[in-house]
């Protein structure tokens, strides 16, 4: 007679799987009761609303209260600079820094205290550190440059 080919060992792993297995779909089942007990939540009762002020409520806005807004009026990206008036393109300053070996320098804004470069190019007469200037401001690849700088005479 032939010897049986199961061991203990190997009956015991097989028992735990079995366990294993039944405790997963009672696991399953136990979820299943316990949704349909909860209850589907209506939809209704998940949508959230945003007021007047940014703030999430439950009840939908008021009709009487909604802004009319024009597509054009809408702007994506930057919004464009305004221009400065005329007499606001014209500023005075004071020359920070000049090297006039190498030809630039610094013009501080007296009106905001920005600094701007200037380029011997852009100068109508010579100019040294601390003289007082008019001058214009323009955008460069780096940053603001004086244009049209001109030496104010003391009165």
């Amino acid at each position: 007679m032939a010897k049986s080919q199961e061991t203990f060992n190997k009956k015991e792993k097989e028992k735990k799987r079995r366990k294993k297995r039944q405790d997963k779909l009672e696991r399953q089942r136990q979820r299943k009761v316990d949704k349909a007990e909860r209850g589907a939540v209506p939809f209704e009762d998940m949508i959230s609303y945003v007021d007047e002020n940014g703030n999430l409520t439950s009840t939908p806005p008021d009709p009487a209260k909604k802004l009319k807004v024009k597509a054009e009026d809408i702007v994506l990206g930057v919004p464009p600079k305004e221009d400065l008036p005329e007499e606001e393109k014209i500023r005075n300053g004071r020359v920070k820094f000049f090297n006039e070996e190498k030809g630039y320098g610094f013009i501080l804004d007296l009106g905001n205290n920005d600094s701007h470069f200037v380029h011997i190019n852009n100068i109508a007469e010579p100019i040294r550190e601390n003289d007082k200037v008019t001058f214009e401001v323009e955008m460069g690849p780096k940053g603001s440059n004086a244009v049209n700088v001109k030496l104010v005479v003391p009165e």
